[in-house]
């Protein structure tokens, strides 16, 4: 399956791994309560790495769960791991195969603490040494820049949220992301017109903030590996801490602001960036105002919440990356020096 098929497929498979998941994350909120813990441990690489930065974000808000964002290296070239304490210790992968992660929740386990694995292999190495596993359920992916993979764990890690919350209506809510997802996927065809603008594109800077601080890293992580272009994602916050002074007229910025607390701060740093630096601005949003300052705007569903607007965001991104990589004449299967599989240790 190409690429392009698997980024449209996305709805379809999020309605399979949600039925198949349901029953698996309330058992895993039953044995695991929060009561139980005092913050999450999250292991990942690459796309993976980028899942947890929501699950940050989600289980920060949404269930006052603190998360940390693990440095492999410590469990195996130091072998000097942290003490994990009252910690629910995840490794996220796609493959479940790289040693790195898989000896962060071995050494998880190897402490007395509960262990999960987030992962499309039930069967990998990742998923037998985790106490818990929640099989993601995207299917044979075989590009090799994932997306359905992405989004997946992005739905798992939703779904367990929903579930430590004990909450019907936000499960309601996750139901309705096939609805949100089918909407934005009608875009592609624009969205293809829309990346010859940036066929010669060398350089850009991705925004994002809050939930979508995840998609502004999954968004740069697709124009790199798939477009070879040098794309920095920052939040709004940070990008005025300097590296603002980069931007001259003309100069590339991709954004994701949907409705919620952070685009008042969102919209006003893309208004300087429009008005002051005169820069080329490509925006994800549901916000008319915000959208307005978009040399190429891409419209979100107006009732999307923004906990979940993730999984939505995230979609024209991919066309967009997938697009530009056919305007610039690249393989969109098979980029160059990357493999499907990375082990790291």
């Amino acid at each position: 399956m190409s690429l392009h098929a698997e980024i449209l497929e996305q709805t379809a498979v999020w309605q399979q791994s949600y039925a198949e998941n349901l029953e698996v994350v309330q058992a895993i909120a039953q044995a695991v309560p929060l009561e139980s813990i005092h913050h999450a441990f999250i292991a990942a690489r690459g796309t993976s790495d980028n899942a947890a930065r929501y699950a940050s974000y989600l289980w920060g808000a949404m269930n006052q769960l603190p998360v940390t964002l693990a440095t492999p290296s410590l469990f195996s070239l130091y072998q000097q791991p942290p003490r994990l304490r009252n910690t629910l210790v995840i490794g996220i992968s796609q493959s479940g195969q790289s040693p790195d992660i898989v000896n962060v929740v071995a050494e998880g386990k190897r402490q007395g603490q509960p262990t999960l694995a987030i992962t499309n292999e039930p069967n990998s190495p990742l998923a037998q040494t985790a106490d818990f596993v929640i099989n993601i359920h995207a299917g044979m992916e075989t590009a090799v820049a994932a997306t359905k993979t992405y989004t997946t764990q992005l739905l798992a890690i939703a779904m367990l949220s929903a579930a430590w919350s004990q909450s019907a209506e936000r499960f309601a809510l996750i139901e309705r992301l096939g609805e949100w997802g089918t909407a934005v996927l009608a875009h592609d065809e624009m969205i293809g017109q829309m990346a010859q603008r940036y066929r010669y594109m060398q350089q850009c800077v991705v925004l994002g903030r809050g939930y979508n601080y995840a998609t502004a890293y999954e968004w740069s992580l697709k124009l790199k590996e798939l477009n070879y272009v040098v794309a920095e994602p920052y939040s709004s916050a940070d990008f005025r801490h300097g590296p603002i002074a980069i931007v001259a007229p003309g100069f590339p910025i991709m954004a994701v602001a949907p409705t919620g607390p952070v685009l008042p701060d969102m919209h006003a740093l893309l208004q300087k960036l429009a008005e002051e630096k005169q820069a080329e601005l490509l925006i994800i949003s549901n916000d008319a105002p915000t959208l307005a300052l978009a040399h190429s705007p891409i419209a979100l569903p107006p009732d999307l919440p923004e906990w979940l607007s993730p999984l939505v965001s995230i979609l024209p991104a991919q066309l967009f990356a997938y697009h530009l990589t056919c305007a610039k004449g690249y393989n969109t299967e098979a980029p160059r020096g990357l493999n499907k599989v990375t082990k790291t240790t």
